[in-house]
């Protein structure tokens, strides 16, 4: 109050809302009695007067009426004006009852004055607002009431999509002449919508129509704006434009648009996770929130597809300090910078090197004493781990039983393992050492520390998966080249993974594998078909496919569960838990009594004890017969 009293437009607001207040009483004297005022009635408008327009002026002071700028008026500040002008009314009543209960005042009189102050207030600070916007062409400062002129020679759209997200758009278009685009009109598979208008702009009807509309219309581009299309349904959308040999973008899902901004810069081209239509997860905040907020955290792996994306999770829950580790000096650098100068979030510290150093991470446990580790830092490719066997083992399993046990002797409150679909029935070195791990988590539970683990299938755009190798391909002209015709694998996107990964860290009550939903698996060559339409080439006459059998330690099918786990439902529909039989603690120490052998292999880079020596902790596990191509 003390700075904008220093200012003169904050008099001005006042004196003004004050002869706004006066003619108020004064019109709704002339309202209510047609004109007739007599002395009597001149006598109660002068007696009034003061009392009315003090205490309005003090009660909009009170609703902090003056703080803002009138040219930014914005709806809310319109209901804060209403209720401003109820209240000063109801304290005006109550003194006129208190004084000489109401007197001979007209109530009519009382009730036309609060509705003309509202009215009066309202529409002046209004006016300005629509005034100035149109002079300053500002697009975020006009709403929708506010008259345009379209433009008539832009690039010509027709928006896919007549909901929430297709308003926003057009609104952002209309008021951004800048952008040159002239939105021609809407289509809607909601069969209430089909012939109505959206802010002057017809809804066509259903999406079938838009070959015809492109035809007729002369459409130049599609905006696909419907963030909560299923894969189906934006297939079949899809297929419509391309039939039509018409540009097309869309939207990001919802759950990847940050705060649920939707703009014009928010659209891209289609991409194969819009196809894949995975549902929006609904997530319980709170529980994740008591897990993160103004605790610190450690995210090994922190650069990876997994590890960075959780670190983008992460800091939207306020962490106290957020601890990044990872190898790759490049991966690591490109988090902290993201979280710097993208995300303004300031508070972590960048640990680089390999978690095998056991004097680095003795010290970053006792020095910042982490209260939850997700374990997201591993090797990952099957054909280069089982050409390399030895470095899955010291990096996923050595490595991993390390961090483990400084986080228990550290009194890690929580420690959440990220592990895969491959580990169960492993016919590969990557998938038996990332089940080995699974079992030493489950040989240090007991203590407290609440140890768990998440285990799910093949990420979307994760580093190194089909889709980057498939899409480069095409880009070169072809082949795309497929293992088996049959290959199938379960698929979900990055920050669908982050976000379960998370909410199985709330839930998690101390030894749990959790199993999250990976939906119906998919078949790869259908991928790769779906990908060369994308591009708006034909599978097998534009761009070849070609199979070239199945690689060594690779499977056909993946699996999600081992045999002598049982499946439990959790409070969350997408999340798991499989919980192992009466065997998995004899495993477990089996497991530790062969791991130091299993270390000393792989010191030796001995493939064929390596494989021996995890045949012996995952019995499961059966090693394909193809021989690595460097044997000490």
């Amino acid at each position: 109050m003390w700075r904008q009293g220093r200012n003169p437009k904050f008099y001005l607001m006042i004196l003004t809302d004050a002869a706004l207040f006066a003619a108020a009483l004064i019109i709704a004297f002339f309202l209510r009695l047609e004109s007739h005022l007599t002395a009597f009635h001149r006598h109660q408008i002068a007696s009034l007067l003061p009392l009315m327009v003090g205490v309005k002026t003090l009660t909009f002071l009170a609703m902090g009426l003056y703080r803002g700028m009138w040219r930014y008026t914005s709806l809310r500040d319109i209901i804060r004006i209403a209720y401003a002008s109820i209240l000063a009314c109801a304290i005006i009543l109550s003194w006129l009852v208190v004084q000489d209960r109401f007197g001979s005042y007209s109530r009519a009189i009382m009730i036309l004055d609060t509705l003309l102050t509202f009215l009066f207030a309202a529409g002046l600070r209004a006016t300005i607002r629509l005034t100035l916007a149109g002079r300053s062409g500002l697009g975020g400062s006009r709403e929708w009431w506010w008259p345009r002129a379209r433009i008539q020679d832009g690039h010509r759209v027709l928006i896919v999509g007549a909901g929430d997200a297709g308003e926003k758009i057009l609104r952002e278009v209309e008021n951004s002449p800048h952008l040159r685009h002239r939105i021609i009109g809407f289509v809607d598979d909601a069969p209430g919508k089909a012939g109505r208008t959206l802010h002057g702009l017809p809804i066509f009807g259903p999406v079938e129509q838009i070959p015809d509309l492109v035809r007729t219309r002369r459409i130049q581009e599609i905006w696909i704006v419907v963030p909560s299309a299923s894969g189906p349904q934006m297939r079949r959308i899809v297929e419509l434009c391309e039939s039509a040999d018409i540009p097309h973008k869309t939207l990001p899902g919802l759950g990847s648009i940050i705060d649920g901004r939707v703009t014009v810069q928010s659209l891209r081209k289609v991409d194969y996770e819009d196809l894949l239509g995975r549902p929006i997860i609904s997530l319980d905040t709170a529980g994740i929130t008591g897990i993160l907020q103004d605790k610190i955290v450690l995210v090994t792996g922190c650069g990876g597809s997994i590890g960075s994306e959780l670190c983008r999770q992460i800091v939207r829950y306020r962490p106290r300090k957020l601890i990044l580790w990872d190898a790759s000096e490049a991966n690591l650098y490109q988090i902290q910078m993201q979280l710097h100068h993208e995300i303004r979030f300031h508070d972590y510290v960048p640990v680089l090197g390999p978690i095998q150093q056991h004097g680095l991470l003795h010290r970053v446990f006792t020095q910042y004493q982490p209260d939850i580790v997700f374990h997201a830092a591993a090797y990952k490719h099957v054909p280069l781990l089982e050409q390399n066997p030895w470095d899955a083992v010291l990096n996923n399993i050595q490595a991993s039983e390390q961090l483990m046990r400084t986080a228990r002797e550290t009194g890690t409150p929580r420690f959440v393992l990220v592990s895969t679909d491959k580990a169960v029935r492993p016919t590969n070195v990557m998938g038996a050492s990332k089940r080995a791990t699974e079992i030493i988590l489950h040989s240090l539970c007991g203590g407290a520390t609440r140890f768990m683990a998440v285990r799910f299938g093949n990420v979307l755009g994760s580093a190194g998966s089909v889709i980057p190798l498939f899409q480069r391909q095409i880009e070169h002209g072809g082949p795309v080249t497929i293992t088996h015709p049959e290959v199938t694998r379960y698929f979900m996107t990055i920050p669908e993974a982050a976000q379960l990964i998370l909410q199985a860290g709330s839930m998690a009550q101390g030894g749990e594998l959790f199993l999250l939903d990976m939906g119906t698996p998919i078949r790869i060559a259908d991928m790769a078909r779906d990908l060369i339409r994308l591009s708006g080439k034909e599978p097998d006459v534009d761009i070849p496919i070609v199979f070239t059998g199945i690689r060594p330690g690779e499977k056909l099918y993946e699996e999600l569960i081992t045999e002598g786990e049982g499946i439990v439902a959790t409070p969350h529909e997408k999340i798991r838990v499989l919980r192992p039989d009466q065997s998995m603690h004899a495993t477990a120490q089996n497991a530790m009594r062969n791991l130091e052998a299993l270390i000393q292999a792989a010191g030796r880079y001995d493939a064929p004890a390596i494989r021996s020596c995890l045949q012996a902790i995952v019995p499961e596990y059966t090693p394909d017969d193809s021989p690595p191509v460097l044997n000490a």
